[in-house]
Protein backbone atom coordinates (compact mmCIF):
# COMPACT_ATOMS: atom_id res chain seq x y z
CA UNK A 1 0.00 0.00 0.00
CA UNK A 2 3.01 2.33 0.03
CA UNK A 3 3.02 5.02 -2.66
CA UNK A 4 6.09 4.51 -4.84
CA UNK A 5 5.78 7.53 -7.11
CA UNK A 6 3.50 10.42 -7.95
CA UNK A 7 3.01 11.95 -11.38
CA UNK A 8 1.09 15.21 -11.58
CA UNK A 9 -0.97 16.23 -14.61
CA UNK A 10 -2.70 19.43 -15.69
CA UNK A 11 -6.04 17.80 -16.52
CA UNK A 12 -7.96 14.59 -15.79
CA UNK A 13 -6.28 11.27 -16.62
CA UNK A 14 -8.54 9.14 -18.82
CA UNK A 15 -6.46 6.00 -19.52
CA UNK A 16 -3.26 4.36 -18.22
CA UNK A 17 -1.31 1.14 -18.55
CA UNK A 18 2.00 -0.74 -18.23
CA UNK A 19 3.81 -2.06 -21.30
CA UNK A 20 4.61 -5.75 -21.95
CA UNK A 21 7.73 -5.72 -19.75
CA UNK A 22 6.30 -3.53 -16.98
CA UNK A 23 8.98 -0.86 -17.42
CA UNK A 24 7.10 1.83 -19.31
CA UNK A 25 3.82 3.46 -18.34
CA UNK A 26 1.57 5.46 -20.61
CA UNK A 27 -1.41 7.61 -19.75
CA UNK A 28 -3.62 10.07 -21.58
CA UNK A 29 -5.00 13.33 -20.24
CA UNK A 30 -8.23 15.07 -21.22
CA UNK A 31 -8.62 18.16 -23.33
CA UNK A 32 -10.10 20.52 -20.72
CA UNK A 33 -9.50 23.77 -18.83
CA UNK A 34 -7.49 25.12 -21.76
CA UNK A 35 -5.10 22.13 -21.79
CA UNK A 36 -4.41 19.91 -24.78
CA UNK A 37 -5.07 16.14 -24.84
CA UNK A 38 -1.71 14.35 -24.48
CA UNK A 39 -0.40 10.79 -24.29
CA UNK A 40 2.62 10.71 -21.96
CA UNK A 41 5.27 7.95 -21.69
CA UNK A 42 7.51 7.43 -18.64
CA UNK A 43 10.35 4.88 -18.42
CA UNK A 44 10.39 3.66 -14.81
CA UNK A 45 14.03 2.56 -15.17
CA UNK A 46 14.95 6.27 -15.20
CA UNK A 47 13.94 7.69 -11.77
CA UNK A 48 14.71 11.24 -12.94
CA UNK A 49 11.69 11.19 -15.28
CA UNK A 50 9.34 10.62 -12.34
CA UNK A 51 11.17 12.99 -9.99
CA UNK A 52 11.16 15.82 -12.52
CA UNK A 53 7.69 14.96 -13.83
CA UNK A 54 9.21 14.89 -17.32
CA UNK A 55 8.04 12.06 -19.59
CA UNK A 56 10.48 10.89 -22.26
CA UNK A 57 7.75 11.50 -24.83
CA UNK A 58 4.44 13.39 -25.08
CA UNK A 59 2.13 12.99 -28.06
CA UNK A 60 -0.42 15.79 -28.60
CA UNK A 61 -3.91 14.78 -29.78
CA UNK A 62 -5.51 18.00 -30.97
CA UNK A 63 -8.40 16.66 -33.05
CA UNK A 64 -10.37 14.40 -30.71
CA UNK A 65 -9.61 13.40 -27.12
CA UNK A 66 -8.60 9.85 -26.25
CA UNK A 67 -11.30 7.96 -24.34
CA UNK A 68 -9.63 4.52 -24.14
CA UNK A 69 -6.16 3.10 -24.81
CA UNK A 70 -4.21 -0.17 -24.47
CA UNK A 71 -0.71 -1.39 -25.23
CA UNK A 72 -0.17 -3.47 -28.34
CA UNK A 73 1.85 -6.71 -28.42
CA UNK A 74 5.46 -6.50 -27.10
CA UNK A 75 4.99 -2.87 -26.10
CA UNK A 76 5.94 -1.49 -29.52
CA UNK A 77 2.89 0.75 -29.82
CA UNK A 78 -0.34 1.75 -28.12
CA UNK A 79 -3.84 1.58 -29.58
CA UNK A 80 -5.99 4.60 -28.75
CA UNK A 81 -9.74 5.05 -29.19
CA UNK A 82 -11.13 8.58 -29.55
CA UNK A 83 -14.29 10.52 -28.79
CA UNK A 84 -14.85 10.81 -32.55
CA UNK A 85 -14.87 7.00 -33.05
CA UNK A 86 -11.37 6.94 -34.57
CA UNK A 87 -8.69 4.38 -33.71
CA UNK A 88 -4.98 5.27 -33.77
CA UNK A 89 -1.73 3.40 -33.36
CA UNK A 90 1.11 5.43 -31.83
CA UNK A 91 4.72 4.20 -31.73
CA UNK A 92 6.04 3.97 -28.16
CA UNK A 93 9.54 4.79 -29.43
CA UNK A 94 9.05 7.72 -31.81
CA UNK A 95 5.51 8.89 -31.02
CA UNK A 96 4.71 8.63 -34.72
CA UNK A 97 1.13 7.81 -35.75
CA UNK A 98 1.44 4.42 -37.42
CA UNK A 99 -2.20 3.84 -38.43
CA UNK A 100 -5.54 5.61 -38.33
CA UNK A 101 -8.97 4.16 -39.08
CA UNK A 102 -12.57 5.11 -38.35
CA UNK A 103 -14.99 2.19 -38.19
CA UNK A 104 -17.14 3.60 -35.35
CA UNK A 105 -19.45 6.59 -35.79
CA UNK A 106 -19.45 7.61 -32.11
CA UNK A 107 -17.19 7.59 -29.05
CA UNK A 108 -15.16 4.47 -28.24
CA UNK A 109 -15.79 3.65 -24.57
CA UNK A 110 -13.53 0.64 -24.02
CA UNK A 111 -10.75 -1.38 -25.66
CA UNK A 112 -9.68 -4.85 -24.49
CA UNK A 113 -7.18 -7.24 -26.10
CA UNK A 114 -7.35 -11.00 -26.58
CA UNK A 115 -5.16 -13.18 -24.36
CA UNK A 116 -2.51 -13.65 -27.08
CA UNK A 117 -2.60 -9.91 -27.96
CA UNK A 118 -3.31 -10.61 -31.64
CA UNK A 119 -6.78 -9.01 -31.59
CA UNK A 120 -8.68 -6.39 -29.65
CA UNK A 121 -12.33 -5.49 -29.22
CA UNK A 122 -13.83 -2.01 -28.97
CA UNK A 123 -17.09 -0.90 -27.32
CA UNK A 124 -18.79 2.20 -28.66
CA UNK A 125 -21.69 4.59 -28.12
CA UNK A 126 -22.81 3.73 -31.67
CA UNK A 127 -24.47 0.53 -30.27
CA UNK A 128 -21.76 -1.80 -31.60
CA UNK A 129 -18.64 -3.63 -30.49
CA UNK A 130 -16.04 -4.40 -33.16
CA UNK A 131 -13.12 -6.82 -33.42
CA UNK A 132 -9.81 -5.71 -34.96
CA UNK A 133 -6.36 -7.10 -35.72
CA UNK A 134 -3.87 -5.54 -33.26
CA UNK A 135 -1.05 -5.00 -35.75
CA UNK A 136 -2.85 -4.05 -38.98
CA UNK A 137 -6.03 -2.55 -37.39
CA UNK A 138 -7.99 -4.59 -39.93
CA UNK A 139 -11.70 -4.68 -39.00
CA UNK A 140 -12.71 -8.34 -38.55
CA UNK A 141 -16.16 -8.58 -36.90
CA UNK A 142 -19.09 -6.45 -35.68
CA UNK A 143 -21.47 -7.21 -32.80
CA UNK A 144 -24.67 -5.12 -32.92
CA UNK A 145 -27.06 -4.14 -30.10
CA UNK A 146 -29.85 -1.55 -29.61
CA UNK A 147 -28.09 0.43 -26.88
CA UNK A 148 -24.69 2.07 -26.34
CA UNK A 149 -21.98 -0.49 -25.51
CA UNK A 150 -19.83 0.58 -22.55
CA UNK A 151 -17.51 -2.40 -22.32
CA UNK A 152 -16.62 -5.59 -24.20
CA UNK A 153 -14.33 -8.52 -23.39
CA UNK A 154 -12.98 -11.60 -25.21
CA UNK A 155 -13.04 -15.04 -23.59
CA UNK A 156 -9.52 -16.46 -23.11
CA UNK A 157 -10.62 -20.05 -23.86
CA UNK A 158 -13.64 -19.89 -26.21
CA UNK A 159 -14.69 -17.93 -29.30
CA UNK A 160 -17.06 -15.88 -27.13
CA UNK A 161 -17.54 -12.18 -26.49
CA UNK A 162 -19.40 -10.50 -23.61
CA UNK A 163 -20.83 -6.99 -24.00
CA UNK A 164 -22.12 -4.66 -21.30
CA UNK A 165 -23.96 -1.38 -21.68
CA UNK A 166 -27.40 0.13 -21.62
CA UNK A 167 -28.74 3.61 -22.02
CA UNK A 168 -27.00 6.77 -20.82
CA UNK A 169 -26.79 6.91 -17.02
CA UNK A 170 -28.71 10.20 -16.84
CA UNK A 171 -31.70 8.60 -18.59
CA UNK A 172 -31.94 5.58 -16.27
CA UNK A 173 -34.46 7.05 -13.83
CA UNK A 174 -37.02 7.57 -16.58
CA UNK A 175 -37.27 3.95 -17.76
CA UNK A 176 -37.89 0.55 -16.18
CA UNK A 177 -35.09 -2.02 -15.91
CA UNK A 178 -36.90 -4.18 -18.44
CA UNK A 179 -36.65 -1.48 -21.11
CA UNK A 180 -33.19 -0.34 -20.05
CA UNK A 181 -31.40 -3.36 -21.58
CA UNK A 182 -29.04 -3.88 -18.67
CA UNK A 183 -28.17 -7.51 -19.42
CA UNK A 184 -24.69 -8.80 -20.15
CA UNK A 185 -24.90 -10.15 -23.69
CA UNK A 186 -22.90 -13.03 -25.13
CA UNK A 187 -21.99 -13.31 -28.81
CA UNK A 188 -20.11 -15.90 -30.84
CA UNK A 189 -16.82 -14.44 -32.03
CA UNK A 190 -16.87 -15.99 -35.50
CA UNK A 191 -20.59 -15.98 -36.35
CA UNK A 192 -21.41 -12.58 -34.73
CA UNK A 193 -24.63 -14.12 -33.35
CA UNK A 194 -25.99 -13.50 -29.85
CA UNK A 195 -26.50 -16.75 -27.93
CA UNK A 196 -27.19 -15.66 -24.36
CA UNK A 197 -28.04 -12.89 -21.90
CA UNK A 198 -27.50 -12.60 -18.16
CA UNK A 199 -29.76 -10.29 -16.17
CA UNK A 200 -29.17 -8.85 -12.72
CA UNK A 201 -28.02 -5.25 -12.90
CA UNK A 202 -30.63 -2.50 -12.53
CA UNK A 203 -28.45 0.15 -14.18
CA UNK A 204 -26.14 0.30 -17.20
CA UNK A 205 -23.13 -2.03 -17.13
CA UNK A 206 -19.96 0.07 -17.21
CA UNK A 207 -17.32 -2.64 -17.28
CA UNK A 208 -17.03 -6.37 -18.08
CA UNK A 209 -14.08 -8.76 -17.77
CA UNK A 210 -13.45 -12.50 -18.13
CA UNK A 211 -11.47 -14.35 -15.47
CA UNK A 212 -8.05 -15.39 -16.91
CA UNK A 213 -9.09 -19.07 -16.69
CA UNK A 214 -12.27 -18.35 -18.71
CA UNK A 215 -14.55 -20.06 -16.17
CA UNK A 216 -16.26 -16.91 -14.88
CA UNK A 217 -16.81 -13.27 -15.73
CA UNK A 218 -17.56 -10.12 -13.77
CA UNK A 219 -19.57 -7.01 -14.55
CA UNK A 220 -19.61 -3.63 -12.82
CA UNK A 221 -22.69 -1.45 -13.09
CA UNK A 222 -23.97 2.07 -12.54
CA UNK A 223 -26.12 0.51 -9.78
CA UNK A 224 -23.03 0.21 -7.56
CA UNK A 225 -22.68 -3.58 -7.79
CA UNK A 226 -19.96 -5.86 -9.14
CA UNK A 227 -21.51 -9.19 -10.11
CA UNK A 228 -19.32 -12.28 -10.51
CA UNK A 229 -20.88 -15.12 -12.50
CA UNK A 230 -19.48 -18.64 -12.74
CA UNK A 231 -20.33 -20.56 -15.90
CA UNK A 232 -22.27 -23.84 -15.64
CA UNK A 233 -20.42 -27.12 -16.30
CA UNK A 234 -22.70 -27.58 -19.35
CA UNK A 235 -21.20 -24.41 -20.86
CA UNK A 236 -17.83 -26.14 -21.18
CA UNK A 237 -19.25 -29.50 -22.28
CA UNK A 238 -21.33 -27.84 -25.01
CA UNK A 239 -18.39 -25.87 -26.35
CA UNK A 240 -15.99 -28.81 -26.46
CA UNK A 241 -18.59 -30.99 -28.20
CA UNK A 242 -19.21 -28.27 -30.77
Amino acid sequence: GKQLALVKTSSAVRTCGFDFGGNIIMFSTDKQMGYQCFVSFFDLRDPAQIENNEPYMKIPCSDSKITSAVWGPLGEFIIAGHESGELNQFSAKSGEQLSNIKEHTKQINDIQTSRDMTMFITASKDNTAKLFDCTSLEHLKTFRTERPVNSAALSPIFDHVVLGGGQEAMDVTTTSTRIGKFEARFFHLAFEEEFGRVKGHFGPINSVAFHPDGKSYSSGGEDGYVRIHYFDPQYFEFEFEA
